[in-house]
């Protein structure tokens, strides 16, 4: 199966009058690790009299289109990436009120950092542009690692993580052009620890080399990726439940 989105209600900027309403539907999806996760930062910051609220979590295609669209014509200021790179869209990001967690952002990272949780920008300060995004990476951090440390070259690190993590939850990205389970057969090798190139969605000999040193005795494509998220699900278990 693939890797689920869950519904998960937290606190939200919106308003209803003057009270805060829980994240909007539309909004409120993730995978089962930054379920548990969110919450458990959530209880962290409250022992510290901080609250955890969000202004965003899941953003689906269209969503992200808009967001990319909106950063384009100028509507928004901070950059949101067109569609394929965000892992708002693997149910994987949230930006979060920075005005609500009564702590320094620093001591904020280092708590956020205990439960998988990573900042996008690379000094603390609330001044600067996205210091209220985080990602909860999983084992998708695996590939950014791969693509970091010049494994692959075709995108940059930041994305590949993004792209691996979108097609783990089954939704297409554009720059495979129908060849989606193919770059998630290689994004999922990447993540059990082969190396075979980049994730590009063209099947080739150390593809082939990998899936037969795990076993794999499939034919089509989408019993090799069916295969290929048995052996997910065995290595990662939280990604698929809670």
């Amino acid at each position: 199966m693939k890797a689920p989105l869950l519904h998960i209600q937290i606190k939200s900027i919106y308003k209803n009058g003057n009270q805060n309403v829980l994240l909007p539907s539309r909004l409120a999806q993730c995978t089962p690790d930054t379920h548990n996760a969110i919450f458990a930062l959530s209880d962290e910051l409250q022992k510290v009299g901080g609250e955890l609220v969000l202004s965003d979590l899941f953003r689906s295609y269209d969503m992200q289109y808009q967001a990319n669209l909106d950063y384009k014509t100028g509507k928004k200021k901070a950059y949101s990436p067109p569609p394929g790179g965000s892992l708002h869209e693997a149910g994987r990001s949230m930006d979060i009120d920075l005005s609500k967690i009564k702590i320094s952002l620093k001591d904020f990272w280092v708590i956020a950092e205990k439960y998988g949780f990573y900042p996008i920008i690379k000094t603390p300060s609330t001044k600067l542009s996205e210091a209220w995004h985080f990602d909860c990476r999983g084992s998708h951090h695996v590939v950014y690692d791969y693509y970091r440390n010049g494994k692959a070259s075709n995108m940059n690190a930041y994305t590949a993580m993004a792209v691996s993590a979108i097609l783990a939850i089954g939704i297409h990205v554009d720059k495979f052009a129908g060849r989606n389970n193919e770059a998630f057969i290689q994004s999922g090798l990447i993540r059990l620890g082969f190396e075979i190139g980049n994730i590009d969605g063209f099947i080739g000999a150390k593809t082939n080399s990998a899936l037969l040193k795990i076993g794999n005795e499939a034919i089509t494509i989408e019993e090799t990726a069916a295969f290929l998220e048995g052996k997910l699900q065995e290595k990662y278990p939280n990604e698929y439940t809670i």
